[in-house]
């Protein structure tokens, strides 16, 4: 039996202030995938992403399989506001929102959630210390540790390994298989190219639209690599909403380029 499809993006146009920073993007992550979405700068990856996360309405086409309070997610971490006045257990804590509520008190069981979680990627001891006293790997330790405590199907990660050491990209990544292996769905950004080969099986290619999507080694090829940096280039900051032809609305690239019939 075949692997029901986890998330499907159809005909997904996204972007900001009428400008489409993603173009009629058809695919879909099957069910348990270890996926990696790669791209020039300013291809759109962070737009798609929070597009699946539900933090960003479609302009056009729609998500598909995935409801947000299925999706733990996790923004670039120059996105995160570092300054705000709270300590490491309460950023950990934070993962139960959806459990809690706003007024909510966590019971002894989800208190020790947290501190399992803050165990789990080494931050004990740092438990009352605040954002602002943390290095930029520690911190993303204690993001890390957020998303274990949400517990959620669905792993949405952007550039998650910005500014953290080798020693702990090892241990995150180590996060990241164990989410794996118990069957979630993990879908990462990411720029290191030789990090995607190592370690996720599945990538999309995007330079503002699809340019390739499935196994990881089909999709890094020369020939797409340069396709996605020449479309990049000819890229228009200002175009408007591109259309696509009806015949080919609709329809989904599990791999391969975009479908026929687009024009921008």
């Amino acid at each position: 039996m075949g692997q029901s499809a986890a998330i499907e993006l159809l005909d997904l146009t996204a972007g900001y202030e009428r400008h489409p920073a993603v173009h009629h993007v058809s695919l879909r992550w099957l069910r348990g995938a270890l996926a990696a979405v790669v791209g020039p700068n300013g291809a759109g990856k962070s737009t798609l992403l929070k597009c699946v996360a539900g933090r960003l309405r479609p302009m056009h086409g729609a998500v598909h399989g995935v409801h947000p309070s299925e999706v733990a997610y996790l923004p670039q971490i120059s996105e995160v506001d570092r300054s705000f006045p709270v300590t490491v257990r309460e950023l950990v804590a934070m993962g139960l929102w959806r459990e809690l509520g706003p007024w909510g008190r966590p019971l002894s069981g989800q208190r020790r959630r947290v501190q399992v979680a803050i165990e789990s990627v080494g931050l004990q001891g740092f438990e009352r210390r605040t954002l602002d006293t943390l290095s930029g790997g520690q911190f993303q330790r204690a993001l890390f540790a957020r998303l274990i405590v949400q517990d959620a199907p669905v792993v949405l990660l952007d550039e998650p390994f910005t500014g953290v050491d080798t020693r702990t990209l090892q241990e995150l990544l180590c996060i990241l298989r164990r989410w794996h292996d118990e069957g979630r769905t993990v879908i990462v950004v990411l720029h290191d190219l030789a990090l995607v080969r190592a370690v996720f099986p599945t990538t999309t290619l995007l330079a503002r639209e699809l340019v390739a999507h499935g196994p990881t080694e089909e999709v890094l090829s020369e020939a797409n690599l340069l396709r996605a940096r020449h479309l990049q280039e000819a890229f228009d900051e200002q175009a408007e909403l591109c259309e696509l032809d009806a015949a080919s609305a609709g329809r989904s690239a599990v791999t391969g380029g975009p479908p026929d019939g687009q024009r921008h």
